[in-house]
């Protein structure tokens, strides 16, 4: 029997402030010693109350608008009580009735919407590390703000589900509202799957695949799951609702445990929070300070750049802040050096953290289109802006130094093919040139670029090679 596959995704996105949600601790964890990011409200000492963020609810905000979704003047904090061994509370403070974000939607780049249901805030648990037959706590990360994202169940393919979680990682990070290093945990999605006969008008039982925390991960965590469910349901055996970890290294997922409701968490309203009543005023000034979006750039370089490249290039923020520098007439070439040879190199990741000049850039376009670099010379100075020795140079300098600038004058030109002309190796071409074959006009350009050393304009060497045998 053929089944139709229904996703709705959960995504935490931990928020780029400088401090926790509730307490005045360092929210970047990463490299840090355990239990070095902890605080007295974090260890849920007695006595010890929360304190809520300001700028937190200014990156809510932020990503509200990247999300296309409603801000919602006043929201309210939840406690949603569960006992693990790295919530030291006992409950984790978070929005389940009143959240700061409403319905709105993503959209991916083949113009599909994927609807959101809401977005809330809450407060992260920490990180159990398991060492065979024991585990340790590391409370760092206990207390670090997220928004949950709660998108509609819109998604029909593991294609659109990882689509839909790359487009939710580039609205996120062009919006300030993330670092979004996915490696170390600032966005992970939790996705619901369920399968019903072709047809049906009703969900089946779903399952919940916990904590992934790539794109890839969340396309082949859906690919196993409609095989292993499809096969549960060929078989006349039932789908259980349940939560279950995915294991990247096997490529399947594994039961953990049954999946709960919300009842089971017994939600109450916070008492130590008053609720969060904002203006439009204070709202409208956080939405004018959201930069560029991805739909911005698209918007912004529709026609200049290739949708192809344009896509692959959305992928580095940095590169797109960078190319949005640039003047209309440079924008192409350099897209296409960003995207077809830096991206290429094995240490581009480390490359893009320092960036040439917009100057250099602009001067590397202009002297390929002056004929002044060939389209290898171009590539080879482009490499060397990122040359610890080389980058800070300007760009005719790095040409000069490499020895690749082409020869343009024309006079100097017509010297070096009249030299080529005179001698008697190419006395035959020169011949078969003028009975019609004119593949060998590629010879005598050779001929001239080995007399130039390289340096003359082959464009150029053979205009003027056609003027003089004509």
């Amino acid at each position: 029997m053929k089944y139709e596959i229904t996703i709705g995704i959960e995504c935490h996105v931990q928020l780029a402030t400088r401090t926790k949600l509730f307490s005045e601790v360092d929210n970047d964890a990463r490299d840090k010693e355990p239990n070095s990011c902890v605080s007295p409200v974090d260890y849920a000492l007695p006595g010890m109350l929360p304190r809520l963020n300001r700028e937190a609810i200014k990156l809510a905000i932020r990503a509200g608008k990247a999300m296309n979704a409603e801000i919602n003047p006043e929201s309210r904090f939840d406690r949603k009580h569960y006992y693990y061994p790295d919530l030291p509370k006992g409950y984790q403070i978070s929005q389940f009735y009143h959240p700061i974000i409403g319905e709105g939607y993503i959209e991916l780049p083949t113009g599909e919407k994927i609807r959101i249901e809401h977005a809330h805030m809450e407060e992260d648990a920490g990180k159990l590390n398991h060492f065979g037959g024991y585990s340790l706590v590391d409370l760092n990360r206990a207390g670090t703000p997220l928004i949950e994202i709660v998108s509609m169940p819109d998604i029909h393919s593991a294609k659109q589900a990882h689509d839909y979680c790359k487009e939710l990682w580039r609205a996120m990070v062009y919006a300030g509202v993330t670092i979004g290093d996915l490696y170390n945990g600032n966005m992970r999605f939790d996705v619901n799957i369920s399968l019903a006969p072709e047809g049906s008008k009703e969900l089946g039982k779903r399952a919940e695949i916990k904590n992934l925390n790539s794109f890839r991960s969340v396309e082949r965590a859906v690919e196993y799951e409609y095989k292993r469910q499809s096969k549960l349901l060929d078989k006349g055996e039932p789908v259980r609702q349940e939560t279950r970890g995915w294991n990247d290294a096997t490529g399947e997922t594994t039961f953990q445990r049954s999946k709960e409701e919300a009842q089971d968490y017994r939600y109450m309203p916070e008492p130590d929070i008053p609720p969060i009543r904002l203006s439009q005023e204070f709202i409208d000034e956080e939405l004018q300070n959201v930069p560029l979006l991805p739909k911005d750039y698209r918007a912004k370089f529709k026609g200049a750049i290739a949708d192809d490249t344009l896509e692959i290039l959305l992928d580095y923020p940095q590169l797109m802040g960078k190319i949005a520098e640039l003047s209309a007439g440079a924008i192409k070439f350099v897209s296409n050096l960003f995207a077809s040879v830096l991206l290429a190199e094995e240490k581009s990741t480390e490359m893009l953290n320092n960036l040439p000049s917009a100057k250099q850039l602009e001067d590397l376009s202009e002297m390929k289109d002056k004929g002044e670099l060939s389209s290898t010379a171009a590539k080879e100075v482009f490499l060397k802006f990122f040359d610890p020795q080389m980058g800070k140079k300007d760009t005719r300098t790095i040409a000069k130094e490499l020895n690749v600038i082409q020869e343009n004058d024309t006079g100097a030109l017509e010297a070096i093919v009249d030299q080529v002309l005179a001698d008697p190796a190419c006395a035959q071409a020169i011949t078969d040139f003028k009975n019609g074959q004119e593949k060998v006009i590629g010879f005598l350009v050779g001929q001239v670029m080995k007399a130039s050393q390289g340096k003359a304009n082959p464009a150029s060497a053979q205009q003027i090679l056609r003027s003089k045998l004509n």
